[in-house]
């Protein structure tokens, strides 16, 4: 029996609800009044997970009833049930069905492959897992899953109406004359006509194909603008910058990378060991995958535009259709990625634009987590996905302490994103980690077991829970000291800042960023933020000529009130 399954099963003799635990590759059920309403309903739900990602049923247990109770049984023969998924699916489906025992009740396990097709029941019932549900897949979801199953590349036909941007082949040219690869920066001097068969942008009879009229055309297969770019000052404002950008993928890519440059902010850290690094309120590589993943895995076949939404707060990239066939916000991290479109994917490589696939999700996650920030916020419809990178002020702390670490660590997510759970929660068990870190609880202690290690010596467990099968992990001592007010649950809290800081300015009538910094052991950033806090308050005014900078003074404001003393 698979590990997932037999954790969940174990959760539930302790008490949680089946239903609590089901999720997008786990389904629990019971039998109906008859066979033959089981069969049909197991044949439904082994459709629905094989047109995602795979996934487990479990029949025989009540889905809201908790603890022991819950396992009620089937009296259904595995061999049969087997034999009747396969009779009622279209392709049929054969499924591995394992007996189980829980509490003397006798269950069934039926593990559900990712589908090589796309399936239906035999009543021509086509559905899909979304979540902890299925739901009815559309003709157009049904034609896009059956042409990336069976390997149909759309991207790889020839092209109508597409014509070569001389402006696109010149960019090509300048990209592949810098390529790592000698044989193929050789390419950059071959005439048109062998430069663009060496790129794979042509079909055998040497027609443009959709792939190279979307990256290297003026118009072809799509119509309209291939990105649209927007900069708004605030969330809640309108766009004082617009790009609508058709043509060429490959001019329209270089041009929204400029625009996004320009309105983003930068600033230089100095690292202990001497080396200065530039960080930016929403890091560039994080920004150039975000698009890069948008513009080769979004459907180009629906002719609609990749949408960018650029604020100082946040940065949203929007791309047509949905993910590709068996990833899910859930598995995007760890499941087995896949392109799309093939030879785009291959086109865009060739151009250095893109890397191995599934390379960018993670360096979006490791570029945003690694300064402290939220991870890339991800949403996926039927019609679209959406990628949120928050951008605001990196935390000196974390980027310090990242880039402190040996290599493989510092730039490992896995690592990361364990960080980024310690600096919000006291302490992290595998079964709390495993959805965060996109794996099953086995794997995530495996995680926690290596940072815990004395080569790594991140975290450690606590006593009490040391010996047993899930330990519960905190931060380490010194890694906490070097952390310091990145922790959240080491922070003062707000009140206690505001109190000692008017306790300084009734005592000495002034205060600047350099002395808040001293009293709470923070960076400038932090300090300005509690300062600009109090001067937004009236709390505390500038007082000093100077405008600008750590020395500007701050004294009593016209909502300061001078702390009564205290009697000895």
């Amino acid at each position: 029996m698979d590990r997932l399954v037999e954790v969940a099963l174990a959760r539930i003799a302790d008490g949680d609800t089946a239903d609590s635990l089901e999720h997008g590759t786990l389904d629990f059920k019971t039998d109906s009044a008859r066979p033959k309403d089981t069969h049909a309903d197991l044949a439904s739900a082994a459709v629905c997970f094989a047109n995602a990602s795979g996934g487990f049923i479990v029949l025989g247990v009540a889905d809201r009833t908790p603890g022991p109770a819950a396992f009620v049984g089937t009296k259904l023969d595995a061999a049969v049930v087997r034999r009747q998924i396969f009779e009622l699916t279209q392709p049929g489906l054969d499924l591995r069905v394992e007996e189980a025992m829980r509490e003397g009740a006798q269950l069934l396990v039926l593990a559900v492959p990712e589908g090589l097709d796309v399936h239906a029941t035999t009543k021509g019932v086509y559905s899909w897992r979304r979540h902890d549900t299925c739901v009815p897949m559309r003709p157009v979801d049904v034609q896009r899953l059956g042409e990336e199953r069976r390997g149909e590349d759309w991207s790889a036909r020839a092209d109508s109406s597409g014509a070569v941007d001389p402006s696109a082949l010149r960019v090509a040219r300048e990209r592949v004359a810098r390529a790592s690869s000698t044989e193929l920066a050789r390419t950059a001097d071959l005439p048109d006509d062998d430069f663009l068969r060496a790129l794979g942008a042509v079909t055998t009879r040497g027609r443009l194909t959709r792939a190279g009229a979307l990256v290297l055309g003026t118009s072809g297969v799509v119509q309209g603008p291939r990105i649209i770019y927007q900069h708004k000052p605030s969330m809640g404002s309108e766009a004082d910058y617009v790009l609508r950008l058709d043509g060429s993928l490959l001019v329209a890519v270089e041009r929204v990378l400029e625009a996004v440059d320009v309105r983003t902010q930068q600033r230089p850290m100095h690292l202990p060991d001497g080396r200065q690094v530039v960080l930016e309120d929403v890091p560039r590589l994080a920004v150039r995958e975000a698009i890069m993943n948008a513009v080769v895995h979004g459907d180009s076949r629906t002719g609609e535009p990749v949408h960018i939404e650029h604020t100082p707060e946040a940065l949203t990239v929007t791309s047509p259709g949905p993910l590709v066939a068996g990833i899910t916000v859930d598995n995007i991290l760890t499941h087995a990625h896949r392109a799309r479109f093939p030879s785009l994917f291959d086109l865009l490589h060739k151009l250095s634009l893109v890397e191995q696939i599934g390379a960018g999700v993670d360096r979006m996650f490791r570029e945003m987590l690694r300064d402290g920030r939220s991870a890339p916020a991800i949403a996926a419809t039927d019609d679209e996905v959406t990628v949120t990178l928050i951008g605001r002020e990196p935390d000196l702390r974390v980027a310090r302490f990242v880039r402190g670490l040996p290599q493989r660590v510092g730039e490992d997510v896995s690592t990361l994103l364990v960080l980024s759970l310690l600096l919000q929660r006291r302490s992290v068990s595998a079964p709390d980690a495993a959805a965060h870190l996109q794996r099953t609880p086995e794997r995530a202690q495996d995680v926690l077991r290596l940072l815990s290690s004395d080569d790594v010596a991140l975290i450690e467990p606590s006593k009490g829970t040391a010996h047993r099968r899930h330990p519960h992990y905190r931060l380490r001592a010194e890694v906490l000291a070097a952390l310091g007010p990145a922790v959240t649950y080491h922070r003062p809290a707000t009140a206690e800042i505001e109190r000692k800081i008017v306790e300084h300015v009734a005592e000495y009538e002034w205060v600047n960023n350099r002395t808040v910094q001293n009293l709470f052991d923070v960076d400038v950033y932090k300090a300005s933020g509690f300062l600009k806090d109090l001067v937004e308050r009236g709390v505390l005014a500038k007082t000093s000529e100077q405008s600008r900078g750590i020395a500007v003074r701050y004294g009593p404001g016209p909502t300061f009130r001078r702390p009564s003393r205290r009697r000895r």
